[in-house]
């Protein structure tokens, strides 16, 4: 969050790489903000974002080799009927959701939940958005998936945020509920593209949009993001 320190997803802000200069460092996000910012970025272009409420559902993976060690050693004591102990985790993650990411802050807040606000702020480079997050942890290995409700500027309509997202680089529209088509956890491990799917209007507010986003967090999360951020700075900085 220094604010010296580019923050950067190359879908959103590339040009804050230019920022180099200032201390000769990059930082790479948070993985459960980069992948919701690429997909928000071509709405936020088109026509503004007022508001955020996102719900995060994280997968095991994003704490370590340790933890998907844990959720593995859990799920097969119970499938055994033996008993189950936590010790990465402040309780048992097989089977369960944990409301609780990193550590609570004074505000009752986690860290996590406030890195997607502030990270958020910093990359739109608008600190007038409003934003509150839950993030939660599931018994997922990989995959994070996020529930993110946007109201908007000026109204969109469903029809022209999959028009958009069908064309963002990075994302890939699965949206199909009829055939039961819609981003999974298991369906992203592995791919470049952030999914994102079950859009549909926010009824109960005049300009709100629902959406369900879905990448692999170690992916693009991570590794992907850094190497893209490496690759336009070669090709656009040094």
């Amino acid at each position: 969050m220094d604010p010296e320190i580019p923050l950067v997803v190359p879908e959103v802000n590339s040009h804050a790489i230019a920022d180099y200069k200032n201390h000769g460092i990059i930082a790479n996000p948070n993985c459960s903000t980069i992948q919701m910012l690429v997909v928000l970025k071509p709405i936020l272009d088109k026509v503004g974002i007022k508001r955020l409420v996102i719900s995060t559902y994280q997968a095991v993976s994003g704490t370590g080799t340790k933890a998907i060690e844990e959720l593995d050693s859990q799920v097969k004591a119970y499938a055994a009927g033996k008993e189950i102990s936590a010790t990465v985790y402040p309780h048992q993650i097989a089977f369960n959701c944990l409301p609780h990411i990193d550590s609570f802050l004074d505000n009752g807040y986690t860290k996590e939940e406030m890195k997607m606000v502030n990270e958020t702020r910093k990359i739109f480079e608008d600190e007038t958005i409003g934003i509150t997050a839950t993030t939660v942890r599931v018994p997922v290995y990989y995959g994070h998936s996020e529930s993110v409700n946007i109201e908007t500027k000026s109204k969109i309509t469903v029809a022209e945020v999959k028009k958009l997202l069908s064309n963002a680089p990075g994302v890939k529209l699965v949206d199909d509920p009829e055939n039961k088509q819609y981003p999974l956890a298991i369906d992203c491990a592995g791919r470049f593209e952030t999914l994102v799917g079950r859009i549909r209007e926010d009824e109960s507010i005049d300009n709100g949009i629902n959406l369900w986003v879905v990448s692999d967090n170690i992916l693009k999360g991570a590794a992907l993001n850094a190497v893209q951020i490496a690759e336009t700075f070669i090709t656009e900085y040094k």
